[in-house]
């Protein structure tokens, strides 16, 4: 039997332990008749009796492998079901390690019964208060965390436990460079996200710190990713975002001093004159949670994903603002085709997706051309100067909320090396841009990406029309516009009969602002409701855009792609604005239509992933989860999906973009 089919429906997954062991205890396995069919059962390696394999004794015995073959740690000094007493109540823990020299006292506490980290943590900081413990371990076989026990109050992250054959303090002072980083990464190793962590944080002290969540968090990741950046241009740093033994003011001295020099080398996030305000204590827990995790990595989906909770956190999803999945980007990236010399620029940028992903796409173009191999993109490395002109001359975005616009800002300041085009701007009251570019302070923050856009204008000295070769965007659905002055500059703010309505759907004058930010010629991406595209009352925004432009394609999203923000049924209009060379102007065409039918994400708004057929995540080159999607062949180990489709129609249709680089 294999061990898949004891946990399958269960909480607890294999994904910790080797092939090697996995064998193993498959080997072991007897099956014994039951009315309700076979049961398995294995010899304890502990216990040295037989017993049924239920999914939570199956991960037990695979620990006990590891911790023998692994750690070396002799089965003698383990004891299972070890009684912890509470006053008058008993509980039992499922793993101790007896300390060496002191054969009564529990050296590691390992617990299993809580498959869900936030149950098991509690139960584990439990046990090891009760036995005084000075290691934790919670483990459900996908995830893991090691603890270091400091005071009842304040469990500290470790990368490891220590081998039969190490002290505790050999893992503590262990000084760490960016390699040692890249193979204890949690979110490869222990299979976390930075969500999970960010949610653990809010849980064990932010939300009783007295502090603004988002911006105490915003500071740590930003100083992270610079100590990442230094450590990567110098292999031999040592990585200072660490505690090292340090103790915690010490500790708080040292971050706000990192901190300090991120704010000189990315300016315009933050106000040269902030700090920490966690307290010492609060710092030192949220420092160990994230000192072994690795920002940077090849896609954006690990600061982005948390970057997200925040923001919607804080506004509590009241824009209607939901940041657009990575794969559904990478789709209009895919199917759009930005060159190397065009213009590219999101008008509701969010945390900068869209730009960011075309910078991906345009820099693998770069690279091939020079024979180089695509590295992993969202990486420290220093970049060849066409990437960096790329990003610094052609790549902007726009958007309302000042808070996503410091979150695009740091990703595009990391992607340009400390140039960005990304602007906090009201997209759709141009007619006020004036009133920032007077501004001093907005100037200093915004002024070099204003004077980049300036030059884009179609007409000197005015905001509405540019000259665009791309847009991509997600304008958030929520809320109408009533403004008469705003509704005035814009045709769509007119009914079918001419007549100027009191209010109109943000995304509905999104449509119109956005072919106005296009050249003729240009092409955009746009996701919007399912009902523009089949309400009657809608008919006049389709012939509006009709008029102008040629229609591309409409792919129909899964109505899961932004739960848990949203069921909102969603589809991506793809057009190219008419042009006497490059899209002429026909009464007749085809469309390329298409509909998702892979739901991404199951109902609750959780992703699901590719897996084998026996049920283990399959991971890509860069050793991340696959979300199951038909939007795309992801890196050859998925089936072309509808990206490929179009590209097929485009290249048969002889659309002006398809096949030149």
């Amino acid at each position: 039997m294999k061990l898949s089919q004891i946990l399958k429906d269960s909480n607890y997954q294999l994904t910790q332990f080797t092939q090697e062991h996995i064998t193993k205890l498959e080997q072991s396995i007897v099956l014994k008749y039951s009315k309700n069919g076979d049961v398995p059962y294995a010899q304890c390696l502990v216990r040295k009796k037989e017993i049924k394999l239920t999914p939570e004794e199956t991960v037990r015995q695979l620990y006990l492998l590891k911790l023998h073959n692994e750690y070396g740690y002799p089965y003698e000094r383990m004891e299972l079901e070890y009684s912890v007493v509470f006053g008058r109540e008993k509980k039992r823990a499922d793993i101790v390690i007896f300390d060496k020299d002191m054969p009564n006292s529990v050296y590691i506490m390992v617990e299993l019964k809580k498959p869900k980290l936030k149950d098991g943590k509690e139960q584990l900081k439990s046990y090891c208060n009760a036995t005084g413990a000075p290691i934790g371990v919670w483990t459900n076989g996908d995830s893991i965390s090691y603890y270091n026990r400091r005071d009842p109050n304040y469990f500290k992250d470790i990368p490891n436990i220590p081998s039969v054959h190490e002290k505790l303090s050999d893992i503590l002072q262990e000084r760490w460079t960016i390699d040692d980083l890249i193979k204890n990464d949690k979110i490869a190793t222990q299979r976390k996200s930075l969500k999970d962590l960010v949610i653990e944080m809010e849980d064990e002290v932010l939300a009783n710190a007295g502090v603004d969540v988002f911006e105490e968090l915003f500071q740590l990741i930003f100083t992270k990713l610079y100590d990442e950046m230094e450590s990567t241009r110098n292999k031999s740093r040592h990585l200072e975002f660490r505690n090292y033994g340090d103790t915690e003011s010490e500790l708080k001295s040292k971050i706000q001093a990192l901190f300090d020099k991120a704010k000189k080398k990315w300016k315009g996030v933050f106000e040269e004159s902030s700090k920490i305000s966690l307290s010492p204590s609060h710092l030192a827990i949220c420092v160990s949670s994230l000192e072994e995790v690795k920002l940077f990595n090849s896609n954006l989906d690990v600061v982005d994903e948390a970057f997200e909770y925040l923001i919607n956190k804080s506004s509590k999803g009241e824009k209607g603002q939901y940041f657009t999945p990575r794969y559904v980007i990478d789709m209009c990236v895919k199917m759009l085709d930005p060159k190397p010399s065009e213009t590219v620029i999101d008008t509701a940028a969010g945390s900068c997706g869209f730009p960011v992903h075309a910078i991906f796409h345009v820099w693998e173009k770069q690279l091939k051309k020079k024979g180089l191999e695509r590295s992993h993109l969202f990486t420290a490395e220093e970049k060849l100067p066409e990437q960096l002109d790329y990003v610094q001359e052609k790549v902007f975005a726009i958007d309302f909320d000042e808070k996503a616009v410091r979150v695009a800002r740091t990703l595009n300041l990391i992607a340009g090396d400390g140039q960005t085009n990304v602007l906090h701007l009201n997209t759709l009251d141009y007619e006020r841009w004036g009133d920032n570019t007077k501004d001093e302070n907005w100037m200093k923050i915004y002024g070099n990406g204003w004077w980049k856009l300036e030059e884009l204008r179609k007409t000197k000295n005015e905001n509405r029309d540019f000259q665009f070769d791309v847009l991509m965007a997600n304008p958030p659905f929520a809320g109408d516009i009533k403004e008469t002055r705003i509704l005035a500059r814009y045709e769509l703010g007119k009914n079918s009969k001419g007549k100027q309505q009191s209010k109109v759907g943000r995304d509905i004058l999104f449509i119109e602002r956005n072919l106005d930010f296009l050249k003729d010629g240009g092409r955009m991406a746009i996701v919007l409701p399912q009902g523009r595209f089949n309400n009657s009352s809608d008919k006049y925004i389709r012939d509006f855009i009709a008029e102008r432009c040629r229609i591309l394609a409409v792919v129909g999203l899964h109505g899961n792609v932004f739960k848990p923000h949203t069921g909102t049924k969603t589809s991506v209009l793809f057009v190219q604005k008419w042009h006497d060379e490059l899209c002429p102007k026909v009464d007749d065409y085809p469309i390329f239509f298409a509909t998702m039918q892979s739901p991404s994400k199951d109902n609750s708004g959780d992703k699901i992933y590719v897996k084998d057929t026996d049920g283990t995540p399959i991971l890509d080159s860069h050793g991340h989860l696959i979300v199951a999607h038909d939007l795309f062949n992801h890196d050859g180990v998925t089936q072309d999906g509808i990206a490929e489709a179009f590209l097929e129609f485009a290249k048969k249709e002889k659309l002006s973009f398809v096949g030149k680089d």
